[in-house]
């Protein structure tokens, strides 16, 4: 039978511990089997064999062990000391190069590489967050991220601050964010479109988190008010665009029997982005994508993209769409 593992200090010793250590000193040493239940008491060197019956162990004295547990912990103190004073000779030599920027002239475009290294700035910068935090999250959010953010944003809630989330329309079916909304109650808006930009995160109007690669391992920091403000006035521009959550989507237009979401294929085709790229911004699939691409073609009578392109643009449809929308 394997012996049970114990990974603590002396400081934290288990209740068996506790128990044979204070057997064993009542009666000056304690049989190994006696003592199968507290490894560690060998381990942190409370107990140790009898050199005379290797089947016997004897107890430590408290006083020698605390002496020992001490000294390695002025050791390991030593240590760390000595590595300070090599980090600041190191680093000091550079200082007199350094010249100091105010405030005003601090970075406000800082590059983050890595996940943990964005997350982390995102944490901090959530953390801090008074007022608002506004968010477009494109594509469906995996149940591991939301329950991951979960605390984090309960932590906002508490602060009173709150927060407006643009999800794609096709992200709202996700059991995993029907029962992150359901935790965060009204502490949290929610607007859906078909087409939003890419992941953006803006907190208390002062600080943006933006991808700076298409696999989102790198990430912008932006600080820069300027450019804060105006990532705040694009997300404003698509929030007031944007569905309420628990509102019916648009209905679907009668005319040339083209549905919401041919419309939004077909302004983005009219942009020029290839299949898979409408496919990523719309969050569908590339075959479903080609599918509506296939309707439109048939509807406006083209048999290759370049056609299509340009019949988008001439037939005045996206214009005429848009003027309804905002009718």
């Amino acid at each position: 039978m394997t012996a049970p593992q114990h990974t603590h200090g002396v400081e934290e010793l288990c209740e068996p511990g506790n128990r044979i250590y204070a057997e064993a000193l009542k009666q000056r040493c304690i049989r190994r089997e006696a003592a199968g239940a507290a490894p560690c008491l060998i381990d942190l060197g409370l107990l140790h064999p009898d050199p005379d019956d290797m089947e016997r162990l004897l107890p430590t004295p408290p006083s020698l062990a605390l002496h020992a547990l001490l000294r390695d912990i002025e050791s390991e103190i030593h240590t760390r000391r000595s590595r300070e004073v090599r980090i600041a000779e190191t680093l000091e030599r550079f200082i007199a190069l350094d010249t100091p920027r105010p405030p005003e002239d601090s970075p406000g475009i800082v590059v983050l590489e890595g996940f943990p290294r964005i997350n982390t700035a995102i944490d901090r910068a959530t953390n801090e967050c008074r007022t608002e935090m506004m968010c477009v999250q494109p594509g469906p959010r995996s149940e591991y991220a939301l329950s991951t953010a979960l605390p984090r944003d309960l932590a906002l809630r508490e602060r009173g601050a709150h927060m407006r989330t643009l999800y794609q329309r096709s992200s709202l079916h996700s059991p995993g964010l029907r029962d992150y909304l359901k935790q965060m109650g009204d502490s949290i808006e929610i607007r859906s479109l078909d087409d939003i930009p890419e992941r953006l995160i803006i907190v208390d109007r002062s600080v943006a988190f933006i991808p700076a690669s298409a696999d989102r391992t790198t990430a912008l920091e932006l600080r820069h008010p300027a450019l804060v403000e105006y990532l705040a006035t694009v997300f404003e521009r698509f929030w007031r665009q944007g569905i309420p959550l628990h509102e019916p989507a648009p209905p679907v237009p009668a005319e040339a029997g083209i549905s919401e979401r041919q419309y939004a294929v077909a302004r983005l085709l009219s942009e020029g982005h290839p299949d898979e790229a409408v496919a990523k911004r719309l969050g569908i699939s590339v075959h479903t994508c080609r599918t509506h691409i296939a309707h439109l073609s048939t509807v406006l009578g083209t048999t290759n993209r370049v056609q299509l392109g340009v019949r988008i643009a001439q037939s005045g449809m996206l214009d005429s769409h848009n003027r309804r929308e905002h009718a």
